[in-house]
């Protein structure tokens, strides 16, 4: 398993996606002396939970892998504080500071401005921001927060392939949680993917206005299914589950729907009938938020915390992709997967994240 961490970071080195910000020194960045000796890591999670089946839950997951391959204790060497309402972000970061947590991880957007608030003023600290760029007053990257982003987009055009070949209605179904540019390029990248594999289909977008309401997700996917969408790819953390629960209901009364889940494999989450191992899970986008919090993790207890920095993990990187999980998906689309996750790795296809770009794409069609 470490080697195997080991091995995705050098990529990411090599590839040239750590970027520099504008210089600082050793001990600003965390990059000085080796902290062998006691060191202790934890996380904030976002409001979904840790165990949410998803982003959060595979952040932690990470996290214990890294406690693991390091001997560290549960509570004392690495912990999580989970956050009720996003008021708890900056208390429950201030009070991983104070236990002396020698990195401490922000996971998700939606907190970005309370690590950037406790990071301005615990400049000692170190942070770890997921999934957004932490920056001051004048929009420059802060010293003690390495941020860590994705290329969703990327994986969620490859899941856009699967959900354009096997729609048998085409008409396909995208629920995202809060409108933001981090969700734009999951729905972006996805209509993508499926135009790219069924031009005749037809993409219906839908924001649920939160990550952690099952009953808004399932109500919203009911509307979707009831309309004639037989495949919905969700990007909604906790509401994401109401999407299953919907699905799994339609499916026991005879009804050919499927959902495309995200951040983990999210199989068992779509399973209807246990004896035979179904489930409603078609694939799922998988966002190596594990690998990402082991990585910096190990940086950081080297002495080479990436302060100032980001962190991009893509197809390239095997930090984005379709989940191992293949049971429900056709062997036309595993081929059409694999060829065009060469064709975006090489340069040769490149992936909308925004609208704009998008109706570009679109228009190139």
């Amino acid at each position: 398993m470490k080697k195997r961490y080991g091995l995705l970071m050098s990529m990411v080195l090599a590839a040239g996606t750590l970027l520099s910000a504008c210089g600082s020194d050793e001990s600003d960045s965390g990059s000085g002396d080796k902290k062998e000796d006691g060191f202790k890591v934890a996380m904030v999670t976002d409001t979904g939970g840790v165990d949410d089946k998803s982003f959060n839950q595979s952040a932690w997951e990470g996290l214990q892998e890294f406690g693991k391959e390091n001997d560290l204790e549960e509570k004392k060497g690495y912990n999580y504080l989970q956050s009720e309402n996003q008021s708890d972000y900056r208390p429950n970061l201030n009070s991983l500071v104070r236990q002396n947590f020698d990195l401490i991880y922000g996971i998700g957007f939606l907190m970005q401005e309370d690590i950037q608030k406790v990071a301005e003023q615990q400049k000692e600290a170190q942070f770890a921001l997921v999934d957004s760029v932490a920056v001051d007053a004048d929009g420059k990257p802060l010293e003690n927060v390495a941020s860590i982003t994705f290329k969703e987009h990327q994986g969620s055009f490859l899941v856009g392939l699967v959900a354009g070949l096997q729609s048998k209605s085409n008409k396909i179904g995208f629920i995202g949680g809060v409108e933001s540019e981090l969700i734009s390029k999951f729905e972006n990248g996805f209509k993508a993917g499926v135009l790219t594999a069924n031009p005749d289909a037809e993409v219906t977008v839908q924001y649920a206005g939160d990550f952690n309401d099952a009953s808004k997700g399932a109500t919203i996917a009911s509307a979707l299914y009831g309309q004639g969408v037989d495949v919905i790819y969700h990007a909604a953390g906790g509401t994401g589950s109401g999407v299953f629960t919907e699905a799994i209901n339609r499916k026991k009364n005879g009804e050919d729907v499927w959902v495309i889940g995200v951040d983990r494999d999210q199989f068992e989450e779509g399973i209807y009938d246990k004896g035979n191992n179904k489930s409603v899970t078609l694939t799922s986008m998988v966002k190596r938020v594990d690998t990402a919090v082991f990585e910096v993790s190990t940086q950081t207890k080297e002495g080479n915390f990436p302060g100032g920095q980001i962190v991009e993990f893509g197809l390239e990187e095997n930090g984005v992709g379709i989940a191992p999980t293949e049971d429900n998906v056709s062997e036309e689309s595993l081929e059409m997967v694999r060829e065009y996750k060469e064709k975006i790795v090489s340069g040769e296809v490149e992936v909308p994240k925004t609208a704009e770009e998008f109706e570009t794409f679109k228009s190139e069609k």
